[in-house]
């Protein structure tokens, strides 16, 4: 079993909280991870990157290299597409559709979806306006993890578990809201496929 995922989004929309996750979630499940993560003026809305690497065997880089990504987890589209050139020939692309409009030039947002959707694999949720339906603004990367859920080859309860760890400093009403969201994510994911 092997996956590499890009996860992309801007400062501030929890891609290191889905890398923390999903990697948690795996090394539970008893799988080897490596992650690396590059982090852009972040408080300013910067653009916010993260390797995330899971194996059976033993990982020597932590770094996917340009075709290779199993999967692209965004939580913007234009950060989907600017990292697209790692995503291999048949990949997932899981990505919020709602745009964080941060630069000036910000491309049609119609083009963008367009473009996404032009991949075989794509799935495209408004998660941040699934995430207020259940009031859980700050659950919209994790309603993408959920949606992710289906193709990342690890078992579901091992995400629960994850989400429990991260978020289990916070109190059982944060656990809860995004174990919710974690599986509203998946139930939307499923009826797409």
């Amino acid at each position: 079993m092997k996956k590499d995922i890009i996860l992309a989004g801007v400062g501030g929309q929890g891609i290191l909280s889905v890398a923390a996750v999903i990697g948690l979630a795996a090394l539970d499940y008893g799988l080897v991870i490596k992650q690396s993560e590059v982090h852009g003026m972040s408080q300013r809305g910067g653009a916010v990157i993260s390797h995330l690497r899971i194996s059976d065997k033993e990982i020597y880089s932590d770094l996917i290299p340009e075709g290779k990504a199993d999967m692209i987890i965004s939580m913007e589209p234009l950060e989907a597409l600017r990292h697209i050139s790692f995503l291999k020939p048949g990949g997932w692309i899981i990505s919020n559709n709602k745009p964080f409009v941060n630069i000036p030039d910000y491309p049609d947002k119609n083009k963008l979806y367009e473009e996404l959707n032009s991949f075989p694999n794509s799935l495209l949720l408004n998660s941040d306006e699934l995430a207020k339906k259940i009031k859980a603004p700050k659950s919209a990367n994790i309603i993408l993890v959920g949606a992710a859920s289906l193709y990342l080859g690890i078992p579901f309860e091992n995400l629960e578990n994850g989400i429990k760890q991260i978020f289990g400093r916070k109190g059982e009403e944060v656990v809860a809201i995004n174990l919710q969201a974690l599986k509203l994510g998946r139930e939307l994911a499923g009826s797409s496929a």
